[in-house]
Order: C-alpha cells, then sequence, then structure tokens
C-alpha cells in the first residue's frame, strides 16, 4: 500500500523517482545534488578534482544540503546539517542499464528541534551501496552507522521503526518504481531514535 511521502521543507527537491514511504539516508539527498555532476563524470565531461586523488577514479566529493522535514514525521519540525560531511560516491552503469552507486567516508549529521531548539549531533560513517534497476525499482544496503533513515508515519507503524533514526548493522530496503517499500529489514538497531531523543 502506497503511502504519503513526507515533503521536504526546503533543500532539494525529491525527483520522480523519490520513495513515497520513505526518504531514505543522507546518500538519497547526495544522490539528488549530485547526480548530475556523476552522469557528467559518465559522459566524460567532467574531469577529476584534486580533492579525488586518494579515492582512485571516478568517486566523486561529497554533497549533502541541509533541509528541514515537516513536523508529520517527528511531531515537530527537524532540521538536518551536516557540519561534516567527507562522503564520497561512484557511479558504476551496465549494459541492461542499471545503475549501483557506492557511498563511502565520514559524515556527521546534526539534527534540531526547530520548536525546542534542543540538538544532537552523531557520526554516521557507515558504506552504502544504492542497486537502480531497470524498470526504476531500487535497493539500498548499508552497514555500520547510518542516517538519517527517514519514514512517513505510515511506514513507522508498518515496520516498527521511529520516524527518523541512526542505526547500526545491516540494513536494506527495495522500494518500486512507484515509491512504494516493497521490503525493509534490520539485522542490527536503532542507533539515535532521533524523533524521542529531540522530543
Amino acid at each position: 500500500m502506497a503511502t504519503a511521502r513526507p515533503a521536504l521543507e526546503d533543500g532539494p527537491q525529491a525527483p520522480a523517482w523519490w520513495p513515497q514511504g520513505v526518504i531514505a539516508m543522507r546518500r538519497r539527498l547526495v544522490m539528488i545534488v549530485a547526480l548530475s555532476a556523476l552522469l557528467c563524470v559518465l559522459g566524460g565531461v567532467a574531469t577529476a578534482s584534486p580533492a579525488l586523488a586518494g579515492r582512485g577514479p571516478k568517486w566523486e566529493p561529497p554533497s549533502g544540503p541541509p533541509f528541514t522535514l515537516p513536523a508529520s514525521v517527528c511531531g515537530f519540525k527537524l532540521r538536518v546539517t551536516f557540519p561534516v560531511n567527507k562522503e564520497f560516491t561512484k557511479v558504476l552503469k551496465t549494459a541492461d542499464g542499471s545503475m549501483t552507486f557506492l557511498f563511502t567516508g565520514a559524515v556527521t549529521v546534526s539534527y534540531t528541534n526547530l520548536q525546542t531548539g534542543k540538538a544532537i549531533t552523531v557520526p554516521e560513517n557507515g558504506p552504502g551501496k544504492f542497486f537502480g534497476h531497470p524498470d526504476g525499482s531500487f535497493t539500498e544496503v548499508h552497514t555500520g552507522r547510518n542516517g538519517p533513515f527517514i519514514l512517513a508515519p505510515a511506514d513507522q507503524q508498518r515496520f516498527g521503526l521511529p520516524g527518523v533514526s541512526v542505526t547500526a548493522g545491516k540494513l536494506t530496503f527495495s522500494i518500486s518504481a512507484n515509491g512504494v517499500i516493497t521490503s525493509l529489514s534490520l539485522h542490527g538497531h536503532v542507533l539515535v531514535n532521533v524523533c524521542a531523543a529531540l522530543s
């Protein structure tokens, strides 16, 4: 069953494939901002920058603009910023049209309750992979400390997870081409329930 996706109040605009029930990981935000740059690299338009020297070929530097989540997710407006973002992304494309994004590097995320001003900052350094399939569906696999993992209210109930969390362990989920979460498993635990911590 499809759920209404929580709209960002500011920051990047969600593309057509943005899942309805989940705003998945900071990597999704990185991908939105960096997608055009990555496609340029694939087309040979961009040149490597000196900052990429330690990562090898085809690794793109970090992106990740701050954004605000609506009160429907946590019960209050939540500001998400990235004070440390040393994450890199690499994209691989296959002949059948599928794409794989690899994510690695150090990221620190700050969360602020805009009603109270209360804030927490969490290191989220886990690597991840995004597998985009030719039919428009995709699967993500993340290990280590990852976040923010953001679920719409209906999917919070469906999967028994908080609206915004930082997870530890292996998190795997799949999203259909029309934006419905088709599977979600966490072999680990919720390290930080951001909504509860800032309530």
